[in-house]
């Protein structure tokens, strides 16, 4: 198959891409480098399955380029990654997140209509629930949508983009069928140690505690440690990114002309803010300094994946659930790169 990835220079849409070659696609990457890395994709195309990926330097809001990429390689299915993804950035620029994931699905989606591609995997997050009811945690697909960000209320405009696309694309009786994949915490980097995460700035978690115990920062903030949780700190649900990437895999395959399907990906268990500090602290041998700060507005007490609905329909289950094994895997990676891709 042929396949588009949008942000396919970034943290998960590089391993993506990694996965797509390694299983025989040919991958057509375009990113804009706005917030991701040339090396990943030249290591890719230097790799064994190298000379099927092409790579195009821009923006998912150039409707011509795009579609013009997609008829020149007969693209037949698209994976969209290509997002800002920053809820307090978002907060802070909310017509940039506007501009980069509104209109720009806009336009890809106008590019795939033009050059007949029937296939979409959306890259949504948990964010469109907001902060689930607690007897809705672990959260189901059909929890309320309740975004508290111009992030969150993005990925939901894109859902809703894909479901009233599809219902024109059925009354012009063409066969479209598209996918949107809510993941809550992604982690973790390629086991083989060529991929990994490169944010600037870090803001996730554990490459955060991982950066305090290697001495590439000051320390790792909790915020908050008086919430209903067993140790009063906030419990999240981490997926591995090679998890994840064989998820959209499975999803893509699975995809029949004319469906919708909305999952959850998750191992659907939480860890709590503590007990990541913990894991990276037993994995890394290394000493770091703790800091106890605030709540965050807006944090729920809880928030992790129940998966049933993918482990039912598709029979996907997360493979790497260990959070050492997860924690591990960055670790190794940024060991090696202490200066991220640039080392």
């Amino acid at each position: 198959m042929n396949v588009l990835v949008t942000g396919g220079a970034g943290y998960i849409g590089s391993h993506a891409t990694q996965r797509l070659l390694r299983d025989g696609h040919t991958v057509v990457v375009v990113d804009s480098l706005l917030r991701g890395h040339r090396e990943p994709v030249e290591m890719l195309r230097c790799g064994a399955n190298g000379k099927r990926l092409i790579y195009a330097e821009a923006d998912i809001a150039n409707r011509p380029t795009i579609e013009m990429l997609l008829r020149a390689h007969r693209v037949q299915a698209v994976i969209h990654f290509a997002a800002l993804a920053s809820v307090g950035e978002s907060v802070e620029h909310p017509l940039l997140y506007y501009r980069n994931n509104v209109s720009g699905m806009i336009a890809l989606l106008d590019a795939c209509d033009a050059a007949g591609v029937e296939r979409v995997v959306f890259s949504s997050s948990c964010s469109v629930y907001g902060q689930p009811p607690e007897h809705q945690v672990p959260t189901p697909e059909d929890c309320p949508k309740a975004p508290m960000s111009p992030y969150g209320t993005t990925k939901l405009h894109g859902e809703h983009l894909l479901e009233q696309y599809a219902e024109s694309c059925r009354a012009r009786t063409r066969p479209f069928a598209f996918a949107a994949l809510r993941y809550f915490n992604v982690a973790g980097a390629d086991r083989s140690g060529m991929l990994g995460e490169d944010h600037d700035p870090e803001t996730h978690l554990i490459p955060a505690v991982l950066g305090a115990a290697l001495g590439r920062r000051k320390n790792v903030a909790i915020f908050g440690t008086d919430y209903p949780t067993p140790d009063g700190t906030c419990v999240r649900d981490y997926i591995h990114v090679e998890d994840l990437v064989d998820a959209h895999v499975v999803v893509l395959n699975a995809l029949e002309p004319g469906e919708a399907r909305t999952y959850n990906l998750g191992i659907g268990k939480g860890y709590s803010v503590r007990e990541i500090i913990e894991a990276a602290a037993c994995v890394t041998g290394r000493p770091f300094v703790v800091v106890e700060r605030p709540r965050r507005p807006g944090d729920p007490p809880r928030l992790f994946a129940d998966p049933q609905k993918i482990n039912r329909e598709l029979d996907w289950h997360a493979s790497i659930v260990d959070l050492h094994a997860t924690i591990e895997s960055a670790y190794k990676w940024f060991r090696a790169h202490p200066k991220g891709y640039r080392s």
